[in-house]
Parts: C-alpha cells; structure tokens; sequence
C-alpha cells in the first residue's frame, strides 16, 4: 500500500477512502505527534458536503486526546495558515481537496509556524493511525468567529493598493472564496462581477474556477471587463485571463510579478524557484532578464521549501500556486490576485500588455488512471522504463518529456514540450497508450 499522504496532504473520495474514521485517527495521531497536552489546534474546511463531518471527526480526534480544538468554519487554505501563526497555534488543519470534484475532500495540516509538515512529520503521524493510543481528559471544541474579518484585514494591508477604475470578473468556483472575495476585492475599490459564488457542497470546481476557464472568458469579453481572476476550491490557487479573453496561467502570473519584484528590489537572490513543469518560455524568460530559475519537484511544498533553504522570496507553478515569501507561508490565489491587480494598476497597463513580456511554448499532456499499486508499478518496472526512454530519445533535442505520478490525484501525468504541436502530442498519446496496455498485461498475469 502507497504512502496516505501524498504531495498535499490526504485525498480520497469522501466516505470510501477518505472516512470519518479515519479523519478522526489523523487527530488523535496529530496530537501524539504534538506530545502537548493542552495542544490548540485549528480547523478549517471548504464547501464540499462531506467537508463539516470531516472536519468535526479530526475536532473529536483532538478533544479526545486531551486537546483543544478550534473551528473556523468555512475559509481558504491560506487562512488557515495565516491564522495558526496570528493566534499561535500548535498545529492547523484544512479540510479540502482543493481543485478535485466534490466527491473527493482531504486532510491538510500545517505546524504552528504556518507551514505544511515536512514528509518525516506526515510518515510519524501515519505511524500512529490505528494504533492504541490513550485518551486523556480536558479536551474541548471551540469556534474562531472572528477567522474571516481577520483574514480579510490581512489580505487588504498586504499591498495598500486601489484597486478603483478596474472591472473585473472573479470566479470562486464554488468554494473557499465565496465568503470572502466579493468584500476582498469590492472594498479596494474594484468594480466585481461574481461567478460561481453559491456553493451547495456538490457544485465546487464543477465547470468553474481556474480548472475551467470557460465561463469567466466569456463573462470578461462579452462585459468588457479589465480582467477576470480565478480560484479553485480552497482559494489557494489564482489563474487570470485577460482583457481579451486569453488565459494567463501560473508561469505567465509569475513572470509579470518577477520582473515587478525585482524592479522594487523585493526579488532576493534575483531568483524565481518553479519547477520541472514551468513552461520552457518562463526559463527563456528568466534567462533574457538576468533572472536566475530554479526547477524542483513538482507541489508547492517543494518549490517552498527551496524557498526556505536558500533565502528567496517569490516562486510556483504552472497551476497558479504562487508563493509571495515575505507576506505568506504558502500559496495564497487571493493574494496572488492582489498582487497581478497591483501591478496592473501601477503601470497603466493591460494584463495582455503585461504579459508579452513571455513567449509560452507548445505544452501537451495526457493522463493516465492509475492507483497506488499502479504508481508504484510505474517507479519499478523496466518495460515501462524503456518505453519512456524511447520517447525521450524521439524529443531529444527538440523538446522534452515530463512524466511522473500526481501527489494529489489517482493518475500518472504525461507532459511534453516543444515546437511542434502535432509531435508532441503524438509522443504523449502513443506512450499514455503503451504504458496503459504495460498496466493492463502485468494486471492479466496475476489472476
């Protein structure tokens, strides 16, 4: 069996894999892990329907090993964090699955400090799931009332900025955001129009948010609005698209925010840290502007903690996770947002405008279902090792080939690259193909 948690915490479907149960085992095992007996630990959780039973199992978890749980109710993954630190907390803890349909839901936890747990403290805390462990008396299931005014107030000082003259389009997906981005942004003086803002608990990231750009498209072109901003469903991821309808991802968002950073002087170690799946032209990007680009491993928990090891201040990824070091302990699509509006607004440009800064190259991916047996067949076994290599080889020079098993989700994912559309999606087709047969004979054989 593969590791429970994954590049983002816990995922599964909500009441298959990802049980009350075992909800209620992570916290008891985060208070062991704590060894503080009266250990506060904050809770937050987004609009999917299977998101409070969830949360108030790992609460009863904390309560009944002595500890005290605090709710926040409803709020994004960022103000989970920004709040464990504001109110020094030991530990919190986000109920979501962040751009998953609302079937699925997860378990991410943060340390007191407002960072995500390193891989030892996740491997600790699965240890102790399902064990014996003894329950102690005093616990207690608190509410934070005042989560969202705070997180609010924290975000609206963070850039100082207007944002008066701009009309633009948000889409909450459905989740996280609804409860907060309409007041965020109408009270910097934004003129808004809101799309998916009535979450239901079935509807989160359903053909909205930033995995489904369709809508906010047609709403910023057909209202003429400046632009249009998107989130997923626990507010920690921002894509745009501009005024003339065209998305702008997480690579052309960091780019234009790069080259701002660094002519305030706010881009230390003249560094951008992405990673393996940054578009080729965001590297060609940062080497026309004597900016220097780190790759790592896919997650943002990777791209932070380079981050943190080395002193920069600003990267992300492709999917619109972008970390602002100085303001934020992670990806934060709300203040991300502010930041694009920011600068939108400092220089009296149009976001189409800003981002011809970058040339965006050819990308095509396929995915590929795949469990955690089939993951970990895929890390092991030689024929599909060679079929990589082959594939690698018929890119080499032209392009390049990025394939690995997703941290979040049950598929392995197929990424190429280069300056030939039709090759490389033919590449990607012809191995997601090969490596789905490999998984289908080796299955055969041992019935």
């Amino acid at each position: 069996m593969g590791r429970l948690f994954g590049t983002d915490g816990i995922r599964g479907i909500a009441g298959v894999e990802l049980t009350c149960e075992l909800a209620n085992q992570v916290g008891r095992a985060l208070l062991s892990v704590l060894e503080a007996d009266d250990a506060r630990i904050l809770i937050g959780m987004d609009t999917r329907e299977s998101s409070e039973e969830l949360c108030y199992a790992v609460a009863d978890g904390i309560c009944k090993m002595g500890g005290e749980a605090v709710i926040a109710g409803v709020c994004s993954t960022p103000a989970v964090a920004y709040l464990v630190r504001r109110h020094s907390f030991d530990a919190g803890v986000m109920i979501s699955a962040s751009h998953n349909p609302y079937k699925y839901n997860g378990i991410k936890i943060f340390g007191g400090d407002g960072f995500k747990l390193s891989d030892a403290l996740e491997d600790k805390i699965e240890s102790l799931m399902g064990g014996e462990l003894a329950e102690k008396e005093g616990g207690s299931i608190k509410k934070l009332s005042s989560a969202i005014e705070e997180y609010l107030n924290y975000l609206k000082d963070s850039f100082g900025v207007s944002l008066s003259g701009l009309r633009i389009g948000i889409d909450c997906a459905n989740g996280s955001a609804a409860v907060t981005a309409e007041r965020l942004f109408s009270s910097l003086g934004a003129d808004c129009i809101m799309l998916s803002d009535n979450p239901n608990g079935v509807n989160i990231n359903e053909n909205c948010g930033s995995t489904h750009l369709e809508s906010l498209k047609k709403l910023v072109t057909e209202n003429q609005l400046n632009v249009g901003i998107a989130f997923d469903g626990d507010a920690d991821r921002c894509l745009a698209v501009d005024e003339l309808g065209r998305e702008i991802d997480g690579d052309y968002i960091m780019a234009i925010l790069a080259l701002w950073l660094k002519e305030r002087g706010e881009l230390n170690g003249n560094a951008v840290v992405g990673t393996v799946m940054s578009n080729l032209g965001f590297v060609k990007f940062c080497e026309k502007n004597g900016i220097l680009f780190i790759a790592t491993k896919v997650g943002d928990r990777y791209v932070l903690e380079h981050i943190n090891e080395n002193g920069y201040s600003f990267g992300g990824e492709q999917s619109g996770h972008l970390i602002l070091r100085s303001l934020a302990t992670t990806g934060d699509g709300q203040l991300t947002a502010l930041a694009l509006l920011s600068r939108i607004k400092e220089s009296g440009k149009s976001l189409s405008a800003l981002a011809e800064i970058m040339r965006k190259y050819p990308q095509y991916m396929v995915n590929i279902s795949a469990n955690n047996d089939d993951k970990a067949v895929f890390k092991s076994d030689t024929v599909i090792a060679e079929l990589v290599a082959r594939a690698e080889e018929r890119l080499n020079n032209i392009g390049r080939l990025v394939i690995r098993p997703s941290g979040t989700e049950p598929m392995i994912r197929i990424m190429a690259e280069g300056e030939e559309p039709n090759m490389i999606k033919e590449i990607c087709d012809g191995l997601a193909e090969d490596i789905s047969r490999r998984f289908c004979e080796l299955k055969a054989a041992v019935r």
